[in-house]
């Protein structure tokens, strides 16, 4: 080797030759990685997983078994992981959950048909207003009601709007957990505007009970045209500072292509659903596949990925924002009139002028909202496309005014199932951005 040292390459500032490229793992390290291989080494039994040279059998004195969690800030939640390392990398990982445990499926049973929204609209806190249209979809779907146009459109402008705002926590924290902290201000600071918007609407920052079975609990307030092409014109602004900061940031693409990759077959066989199917080259998208509430009138792109790494499930978020919008716009573009609810009267209260004129109408405003409706015996299960994924709300009704069973079909259950594939054989350094990637709610875990 040559006897120049490295102060002075530095100091002459000429570029670094061979021997320093060679004799350094940090000067050989590329800017963008290409996906990890695998290959065989002429010792029997060996192979080379990302430059690391490990043993096919580890002796078990040379394994460790570590918690993360279920305190630790970047699992999002009581999330518990146990994982078995060999030095530095993750031999197995075993995802624990349950200590949330909030029980809302039995909550729902002891609640009225028309109290469940106040209930299932805390599961993905995230995403509050999916979780209360899956379940009055399948309300309305036993009680075999219409829903009036206006009340459809309504929904899906509030649902691509939290669909948008989830996204963004997704992008202000995975930025944050990689070390990207200006991510962090960018997309909550974009997330405000949306969050002032259905505080505006509803009341509510979050867990609203706005979309309820019949329709929505109120209509749009006066000049929400404005708001509404406010919070498009802004968050597309901010998608470039967000392309700016990460899309070709040689620090992000290190940390996250051929990361945590869950492949197309994996992705089927445990059940994931959402950005995280697509970005392993799956097109499914429940608003193509099994359209709900007119979504199907508006025109829109579904992103798909190639390698199913962290990568690509960022690249397809940043993708749905923007299409989320295009939605949006067309929803606040064609906007119908008439009435933001039924006028079945079995399911709708009398409007509010009615109750102070009529005695009848006051009886039964009472009747609706404390002996609830009687729904129809049957059973149903409705499906929607929510930010992480197939949202599901089962239930059964024997005829009376509360569901007999509920069941709600969540997301990230499903897809915290993928976190052993995705960190096997993988850095420990690595874990954290995985687990981001997956976006899970543990709300939406221990339900």
């Amino acid at each position: 080797m040559s006897e120049r040292t490295f102060h002075d390459v530095w100091v002459s500032g000429t570029e670094e030759p061979e021997w320093l490229l060679e004799a350094t793992d940090e000067g050989a390290q590329k800017m963008q990685p290409e996906e990890p291989e695998e290959r065989l080494l002429e010792q029997e039994g060996a192979r080379v997983v990302d430059d690391y040279v490990v043993e096919e059998e580890s002796p078990e004195d040379e394994l460790m078994i570590i918690n993360m969690g279920p305190q630790h800030p970047s699992t999002h939640g009581v999330l518990r992981l146990q994982l078995e390392l060999e030095g530095e990398i993750i031999r197995r990982s075993k995802p624990i959950i349950g200590y949330l445990h909030t029980g809302m499926e039995k909550t729902g049973e002891q609640l009225t048909f028309m109290q469940g929204p106040t209930n299932v609209t805390r599961m993905d806190y995230l995403a509050p207003m999916h979780n209360e249209l899956a379940f009055s979809l399948a309300v309305e779907q036993l009680l075999e009601i219409e829903i009036p146009p206006r009340a459809q459109a309504i929904r899906i402008l509030m649902t691509e709007l939290n669909r948008v705002s989830s996204h963004l926590v997704f992008l202000a924290t995975a930025g944050m957990d990689i070390g990207a902290l200006s991510m962090m201000l960018y997309g909550f600071r974009e997330r405000e505007s949306i969050l002032a918007f259905f505080e505006k609407t509803t009341g509510l920052r979050m867990n609203h009970n706005y979309i309820r079975p019949g329709g929505v609990a109120a209509d749009l307030p006066d000049g929400w045209e404005d708001d509404v092409e406010g919070i498009v014109e802004k968050v597309n602004r901010g998608v470039l500072d967000y392309e700016d900061l990460l899309k070709q940031n040689p620090i992000w693409l290190e940390r996250t292509q051929g990361v945590g990759v869950v492949t197309a077959e994996e992705s089927l066989a445990y059940g994931i659903t959402g950005p995280n199917l697509r970005a392993s080259g799956v097109n499914w998208d429940l608003r193509k596949a099994q359209p709900y509430s007119g979504i199907d009138q508006y025109e829109f792109d579904v992103p798909v990925g190639q390698h199913g790494d962290v990568y690509d499930r960022y690249r397809i978020r940043v993708q749905e924002i923007l299409q989320s919008l295009r939605i949006v716009r067309q929803v606040a573009d064609r906007m119908p009139k008439g009435d933001y609810r039924t006028e079945d009267r079995k399911v709708s209260p009398p409007p509010r002028a009615r109750i102070d004129q009529s005695m009848e109408a006051l009886i039964h405003h009472f009747k609706i909202y404390t002996g609830g409706v009687k729904v129809p015996e049957g059973e149903v299960y409705v499906a929607i496309e929510s930010p992480r994924g197939e949202l599901g709300a089962y239930l059964v009704s024997d005829g009376g005014t509360h569901p007999w069973r509920m069941h709600m079909r969540t997301p990230s259950f499903c897809n915290l199932q993928a976190l052993p594939v995705a960190m096997a054989d993988s850095l420990v350094a690595d874990t954290v951005a995985t687990i981001s990637s997956l976006d899970p709610v543990l709300g939406d875990v221990d339900r």
